[in-house]
């Protein structure tokens, strides 16, 4: 987290977040091992699969599937990435893929809220929008994804 302040180890609610306030997770290194097992079970694709495969697409090598992507943008935002309190909860969003994730990568989410709405119907919940780059080593962005995630509020004083 480069700002704010948890509450306590239950993390960030709506009421400790504000538009502007970011966050980065830690990282994670890809290998080819780990984009073949992913796409062996989820994205069977050639390009996925196999390296000399992939050297005749427009990836011109192996690369992780965009969904092998997303799930460890996932594991990084929960990890620390977006310390909310409930948990990293969506409600939509959307998603794109610029550049291939390739093995040797090494993974970090940067994420900036861009919008903190409290629900008018559910006093005790609102809405955050969240926009989050997966970028590898080089500061090369892999993926976008802007999400509205539910995050409690702060309970009110006992009393």
């Amino acid at each position: 987290m480069a700002d704010g302040h948890a509450n306590g180890d239950e993390g960030l609610t709506l009421d400790d977040l504000h538009v502007g306030q970011r966050f980065e997770s830690g990282t994670h290194a890809i290998d080819e091992a780990q984009i073949v097992a992913f796409a062996s079970q989820f994205d069977p694709q050639r390009f996925h699969l196999d390296d000399e495969a992939a050297r005749h697409t427009l990836f011109g090598g192996l690369a992780a599937s965009g969904w092998h992507t997303a799930a460890i943008t996932m594991k990084l935002i929960v990890g620390g990435g977006a310390p909310f309190a409930g948990g990293v909860i969506g409600a939509g969003g959307e998603i794109a893929w610029p550049r291939p994730t390739q093995p040797g990568d090494v993974l970090q989410v940067f994420s900036e809220v861009l919008e903190v709405t409290p629900s008018r119907s559910k006093p005790e919940r609102g809405a955050v929008t969240l926009m989050s780059e997966t970028r590898n080593q080089h500061g090369n962005v892999l993926q976008t994804l802007k999400a509205r995630l539910i995050v409690p509020r702060r309970p009110p004083p006992a009393g």
